[in-house]
This record gives structure tokens, C-alpha cells and sequence, in this order.
């Protein structure tokens, strides 16, 4: 569940189910937030898994499985992945360096198989691996005036201005720590991170004290993500080598060996996958006699070129700012046609390749596809 459900329920929310956790949907109107965000900044509850790895062994470990270079200096993190031994993302984690342990922040519901998978192959190295997902509460602050905000609350400390780097200080009476993220809405972001006890107190800084920050859930975190053109675990990740979307801030390739990586590297080598993910918009099919758009496809719609099936579509909504459907698709990567068509409800529907991300923001979401 939540760490502070009943806060929640005061301020109106509807809650849903992500990884096995209960997290707020929205607060009853999410297009409403979702432009708050855009303008100002917003508050979000996160989800996140949280494992712990101690030990005199923890850095040479947890470096020898995922893709990049966990770094050794305390205050500093990375994004990386596990891979399967055919290339394929098993796991994505946030990876940070707090002196004597590493925290790893992951997908709902993947912590503890993640946790008991890695303690089984630990043999004679000093490491220990535990579950903390219960003791940490994390709220993500968004927004192109997210900087000002946590500037606004922080004691003890400035805002960090490093991607995956972070500060401890308090927001009132509690202690914190203030992560700089990789921008996954395309604005400015950064996670505060307090003990469960704490919680209620932070969060309440974080929504009323300083510059003020709108509350919104997991639908217009989704919806700003997709504007940012950012792929997530569950619907671009899960299953797929990383090349085919392009997602170069998780892999270092000059680090030792980890499963996956000979896959990883053979594509690399050979200058490009054999698919890419892209943006696209689409044409609504609007019912005259009722004015209303049915042109949002679903997760597996297939993209068409000409008769040639050449893709299929990971996630698609309506944009909030744009006023037009937009949806992420994994195509082939030679397609050159800018003008392709989507099959919606038996029907297919123009739509068009575009550059991502959709909705330029305060900053730009580090998982966007770079395919040097």
C-alpha cells in the first residue's frame, strides 16, 4: 500500500494497483494535473521496490551484474539494468552509493525475487541483501519549478544539480534525501526520500510549504511520461535488449562482463538492432454524430506500411498539450516511410513518425532512444 494512505483519502484520491502495490490513480481530475505539473510543479507518491547491499563486497557484486558502472563515491547513483543471458531486461534498477551500503530502487513488486535471486549466488564474498521497501517513503517532485521548490523546503543543503547524485539535509523536523533524477516527465525532477515515520510530516512540506506543489497520481505520471516520450518497465523494457530502445544512459561498455552483455555488444558492433522505438502521432476517427475520438490503440496494435506489418504500438494516450493521440512503437529499424498507418478497432488509422520527445518540458527525460 501507500505509506500515507489516509493522507491521500483526505485530499480525494482513487487508488489503483501497480506491481502489487496500492498507489494513487489520480485526485479526481487528472488532465487538471497534468498541466499543473507542465506549469509549476506537482507531488507524486512513488512506488518504488528498495533493496539493500551491504557488505565489505557490496560494490564488486552488485558492478558485476548490471549493465553500467556502479560508482564508488557516496552520494552518487546510476541507472542501470539485469539482463537475461539472451540480452533481454529482466530488471531495471536506480542504483545509489550511501557510504556503507547500496540502495536500489526498482519496479513494484520486483524487490523481494530480486533480493532472494541474488542472495542465492552469493558464495564466499562478504555481501548481504535484504528487502526495505517498508521503511522508506519517496515522493517525486516534477515540474519546471520543481528546482525552486525543493530549494524552497531544503535544509542543510542545496539541491543537487547531478543527475543520480543526491544530498541529505531535512525538510522540517525530519531527515531526507533529495535525489536529482533523470527527468522522466521532461521537467525538472528529483525524489525526497524519508524514513516511513516520516512520512506524513514531509509530504506535508512538500505539498503546503514554500512553493506550493499540486498532488497528482500515477495516471499523469504515466500520461507526462509518454509526453516525454520515455519508455517504461513495463510496457517498452520488460523482454527487450536495450539496443532496440536505444537506452545507452543504462550500459557502459568498456565495464567487465555481466550476462547479456556479449548480446548487447554483438548489436552494438554491428552499428544498429534490428528495431527502434519511435514516437507517433494519429489521426483521430472522430463519430460525427457524437463528436467523440476512438483512436487511442491498444498495447500490441500493430503498425502498418503500406500491407507490410513493420511494428507494433507499446502505449498510447491522449496528450493533455498536444490535443492529439500520441503512442510509442517499436518498428523496424530500417523503415524509412514517415507515414504509416495503426490498426484501431479493425480499422486502420493514419498516423505519422515523429522526433521525440512529443512535449518539450524544463528538461529532457534521459531515457529518450539514442542510437549513435
Amino acid at each position: 500500500m501507500t505509506v500515507i494512505e489516509s493522507v491521500h483519502e483526505d485530499h480525494g484520491a482513487t487508488f489503483g494497483v501497480r506491481g502489487g502495490r496500492t498507489i494513487v490513480e489520480h485526485f479526481g481530475r487528472p488532465d487538471r494535473a497534468h498541466r499543473a505539473v507542465r506549469n509549476g510543479v506537482g507531488l507524486i507518491e512513488h512506488a518504488y521496490g528498495v533493496v539493500v547491499v551491504e557488505g565489505e563486497d557490496r560494490l564488486e557484486y552488485v558492478d558485476n551484474v548490471v549493465s553500467n558502472r556502479v560508482p564508488a563515491e557516496d552520494g552518487r547513483g546510476c541507472y542501470a539494468l539485469v539482463l537475461d543471458p539472451q540480452g533481454g531486461i529482466e530488471i531495471e534498477l536506480s542504483i545509489y552509493n550511501a557510504g556503507e551500503r547500496l540502495l536500489l530502487f526498482v519496479p513494484p513488486g520486483t524487490a523481494e525475487a530480486l533480493a532472494e535471486d541474488w542472495s542465492e549466488k552469493v558464495f564466499i564474498q562478504d555481501v548481504e541483501i535484504s528487502v526495505a521497501t517498508d521503511e522508506y517513503a519517496t515522493f517525486g517532485v516534477h515540474g519546471p519549478q520543481a528546482t525552486e521548490k525543493v530549494a524552497s523546503v531544503l535544509n542543510g543543503a542545496a539541491a543537487p544539480d547531478d543527475r543520480f547524485s543526491f544530498v541529505r539535509g531535512t525538510m522540517g523536523d525530519a531527515g531526507v534525501t533529495v535525489i536529482r533524477t533523470d527527468a522522466l516527465t521532461g521537467e525538472e525532477s528529483y525524489d525526497v526520500i524519508c524514513g516511513s515515520g516520516d512520512a506524513e510530516a514531509v509530504y506535508d512540506v512538500l505539498l503546503n510549504q514554500g512553493l506550493n506543489a499540486a498532488p497528482f497520481g500515477y495516471r499523469t505520471w504515466e500520461s507526462l511520461a509518454l509526453e516525454a516520450g520515455t519508455p517504461l518497465f513495463e510496457t517498452e523494457l520488460e523482454g527487450r535488449i536495450p539496443n532496440v530502445l536505444g537506452l545507452r544512459a543504462a550500459l557502459d561498455f568498456e565495464k567487465g562482463c555481466y550476462v547479456g552483455q556479449e548480446v548487447v555488444s554483438r548489436v552494438e558492433n554491428r552499428g544498429r538492432p534490428s528495431k527502434r522505438l519511435v514516437g507517433l502521432t494519429l489521426e483521430p476517427d472522430r463519430d460525427e454524430s457524437s463528436g467523440d475520438a476512438s483512436s487511442v490503440p491498444a498495447s500490441g496494435a500493430a503498425v502498418f506500411d503500406g500491407d507490410s506489418t513493420v511494428g507494433t504500438v507499446t502505449r498510447a494516450g491522449e496528450s493533455e498539450l498536444l490535443g492529439d493521440v500520441i503512442a510509442l512503437a517499436v518498428v523496424e529499424y530500417g523503415l524509412e516511410a514517415e507515414a504509416v498507418s495503426v490498426r484501431v478497432d479493425g480499422e486502420e488509422l493514419p498516423a505519422a513518425i515523429v522526433d521525440l520527445p512529443f512535449v518539450a518540458g524544463s528538461d529532457r527525460s534521459g531515457r529518450l532512444p539514442d542510437y549513435q
